[in-house]
């Protein structure tokens, strides 16, 4: 290939190799399909990466016939340097074979045999996926898990269908189709209809299908508004929870992670998080993880629940809560410390009982808080550290750590 001079023209503007299916957008530039299906859909863009163009949502990828056979003759000539003729690509599916495929899926053996074919067509390109979210196979597969009785005595129909593994391969082919804010906010807005089918997997699913309803459900809140979070039942948090407990992926963890972040400043959803036990789940994961994103995510969750009452009790009731929060200070990143220190402020503020101040004495907290006054870990961290000194200097006034400056804020 280094020897051989290929035409510029038959370079994707984007992966600048050999188009094998060159595709021409609105602005009249070709790409290779693979690329611009990746840079408008998987990357959300909205221009033309040549001409910087606004296209529209559903924009149009006309294949580029006359182009494609031209580099397929060049590559027949150029066989003898090794070069391989492209084959024709096979052409996308068409909205109305999608709309065809799902009318006829009448029967549970039939619509088992329809998710079969969904998963076939959504993995051979970004606009077949489109292409099946406007037939309307969103609200096809989320009727399959709606419509699933995960009661133990009616997974199985009169003809051998297993229910629930129909309702696992919608959630997986849900999954993978990478669902528009659009169709997810249609999802979330149905009368709590899809949320309470995904709670249902969660109990009652099988590892793989809870992994997709929390990834599922990550997606959904990520695009809700308001009122949609704040009317969430404590049985969603003790489902989402377990999943975090049960360690079912690396991804679903994390899909978790980010739900309790952004459900927790809504209304009770802290209270409920708690009474879930979240907070004892998020000591023991910090207690095992050395991973910087993971660490982050989870003091940043203990800090939004050490926000009421609850949350600071069940960290203080855990015998190891103190200690590692105060370890991960300066062991993870800025943005970790500075979450710990405002774990150790909530604390200090809210729930310093005498026995509590001790504590924190001995197990070393304070002379961690001493050496973030010291160290450069990020201003916000520093003053709150300084903050914490101060309002209790008195009770801290035997441990050497303390600077004289903040004893001296006290009369003797």
């Amino acid at each position: 290939m280094d020897e051989i001079d290929v035409p510029r023209f038959f370079l994707c503007p984007i992966s600048l190799e050999i188009m094998k299916d060159p595709v021409t957008v609105l602005t009249g530039i070709t790409y290779d399909r693979e690329s611009i299906e990746k840079w408008l859909f998987s990357g959300k863009n909205n221009t033309c990466p040549v001409t910087k163009q606004a296209l529209p949502v559903d924009c149009d990828l006309t294949q580029n016939h006359t182009l494609r056979r031209l580099i397929q003759s060049w590559c027949i000539m150029n066989a003898s340097h090794g070069i391989e003729r492209i084959p024709t690509p096979k052409p996308p599916i068409h909205k109305n074979q999608i709309s065809k495929l799902i009318n006829d899926a009448k029967s549970p053996q039939l619509k088992m045999k329809c998710l079969e074919k969904l998963r076939s067509i959504a993995s051979e390109s970004e606009t077949n996926k489109r292409c099946m979210e406007a037939a309307g196979a969103v609200q096809f597969l989320a009727s399959i898990v709606c419509n699933t009785n995960y009661s133990a005595s009616e997974q199985v129909s009169d003809d051998g269908l297993d229910f629930t593994s129909a309702s696992c391969e919608a959630l997986s082919i849900l999954h993978n189709l990478q669902v528009s804010e659009a169709c997810l906010k249609s999802l979330t807005g149905k009368n709590d209809e899809f949320i309470s089918s995904l709670i249902r997997v969660m109990q009652r699913g099988n590892y793989d299908s809870r992994a997709y309803a929390v990834l599922l459900l990550k997606s959904m809140f990520e695009v809700a508004e308001g009122m949609q979070m704040i009317n969430l039942r404590t049985e969603f948090f003790i489902e989402i929870v377990q999943v975090l407990h049960d360690q079912i992926s690396q991804q679903a963890s994390k899909a978790v992670l980010k739900l309790l972040i952004q459900l927790c400043p809504w209304g009770r959803n802290r209270t409920k998080a708690v009474e879930a036990g979240a907070v004892s789940i998020l000591i023991e994961l910090l207690l095992d993880s050395s991973e910087r994103r993971t660490c982050e995510m989870i003091l940043m969750a203990l800090e939004m629940l050490c926000g009421c009452a609850e949350g600071r009790a069940e960290l203080l009731q855990h015998g190891a809560g103190l200690a590692i929060v105060s370890k991960k200070i300066l062991r993870v990143s800025q943005v970790g410390s500075d979450r710990a220190v405002r774990i150790l402020w909530s604390i200090s503020k809210f729930s310093a009982a005498p026995a509590v101040l001790q504590q924190m004495l001995q197990l070393g907290v304070v002379t961690k808080l001493c050496i973030v006054l010291q160290v450069d870990c990020g201003n916000k961290a520093r003053e709150k550290a300084r903050e914490i000194l101060k309002l209790h200097a008195r009770a801290w006034k035997s441990s050497p750590c303390i600077p004289n400056n903040l004893l001296s804020w006290y009369p003797s």
